[in-house]
């Protein structure tokens, strides 16, 4: 199956400084704020939701097409992810800026200091979709996720225009996007991914109401965190499916991304949404039990098993065959 992927593709720097920021801040003298911190630790983690779902899907045995916007900095980066079976041939290099980048600082109250450097990101608006549908030979869906906002409305646009089966993932930006927006986002959508307080933010932007949302997509999945996941469908009651219970939460960054990749493997397999929601679920719950969005491993008899622990014979009996040779595809 050929799945593209689009959206963003950074890294995060995170750094921890062992005090308390208040403790140098002078109140009366804000407005002339310059301080510097030692901190103790520096963490570069690679991310981005496409790069995440990708990876994902890569550890699932699927060869994904990364569609994103990035800078000449990003040869290790994607040196990593095609060693995880992702296919990087179409994605955009920017002449002039760096890859996306998030730099934070957490002190010992977790109050933070952070910056978002959209850098090559904002050039995603440049690619077309149709020569990298051409190059793949085809596509059975295309994932618009966070991206650039002009490039997010882009993809959408030429994937109606074109005919091409899509996923709306508008995610962190419908916090900022208007109602003209996310409707542009959402409407035509065979699936809409987005978590349960995101699903307010469409009704109350767009003007829509839940029935209004279900008319214009053919499966609306709303992740619930721990409560797990609800698949909606026009006509049809809700189907609620169990998250996987996590043995540990140190860090839920990236849980979502690795929902999405297991739910479109699993489709992609021919699977119901049930049980791919189930599928996504297993994968998320990989990721929430450890640090970063992309240090996971998926070993197929454990995870196959934690899979059966929680969802029953069935889930083993579907989804297994599609793990056979796993480990050694890498």
């Amino acid at each position: 199956m050929s799945l593209l992927i689009t959206g963003s593709i950074a890294t995060d720097h995170l750094m921890t400084f062992p005090g308390r920021f208040t403790d140098s801040l002078v109140v009366d003298q804000l407005d002339k704020l310059s301080v510097s911190f030692l901190v103790d630790d520096l963490e570069v983690r690679r991310g981005g939701c496409a790069a995440n779902i990708c990876f994902g899907l890569g550890a699932l045995g699927l060869s994904p097409v990364l569609v994103g916007s990035v800078g000449e900095d990003f040869g290790d980066y994607r040196s990593w992810l095609e060693r995880h079976n992702v296919d990087c041939a179409s994605v955009h290099y920017s002449e002039t800026r760096h890859t996306a980048r998030f730099v934070c600082t957490t002190d010992a109250d977790h109050a933070q200091f952070a910056s978002f450097y959209a850098g090559a990101m904002s050039e995603a608006r440049e690619i077309e979709l149709a020569p990298i549908v051409a190059r793949v030979g085809g596509t059975d869906v295309v994932l618009v996720g966070p991206n650039d906002p002009e490039a997010m409305r882009r993809h959408t646009a030429e994937c109606r225009h074109r005919g091409y089966r899509f996923a709306s993932d508008p995610s962190q930006q419908l916090a900022f996007g208007d109602g003209e927006l996310i409707r542009d986002l959402v409407d035509g959508a065979d699936l809409l991914f987005c978590n349960e307080y995101e699903a307010s933010l469409i009704t109350s932007k767009t003007g829509w109401t839940r029935e209004d949302v279900l008319a214009r997509v053919g499966t609306w999945v709303v992740t619930l965190g721990a409560s797990g996941v609800r698949i909606e469908r026009a006509g049809a009651e809700p189907v609620v499916v169990a998250a996987v219970p996590a043995t540990a939460t140190p860090d839920p960054t990236g849980v979502g991304d690795a929902f999405r990749a297991g739910f479109l493997a699993a489709e992609g397999w021919g699977l119901d949404h049930e049980r791919a929601a189930q599928l996504g679920c297993l994968l998320a719950v990989h990721v929430v039990e450890c640090v970063g969005t992309q240090e996971y491993d998926v070993q197929p008899d454990a995870f196959l098993a934690r899979g059966v622990a929680t969802y029953g014979e069935a889930f083993g009996a579907e989804v297994g065959p599609h793990l056979t040779g796993l480990s050694a595809r890498g």
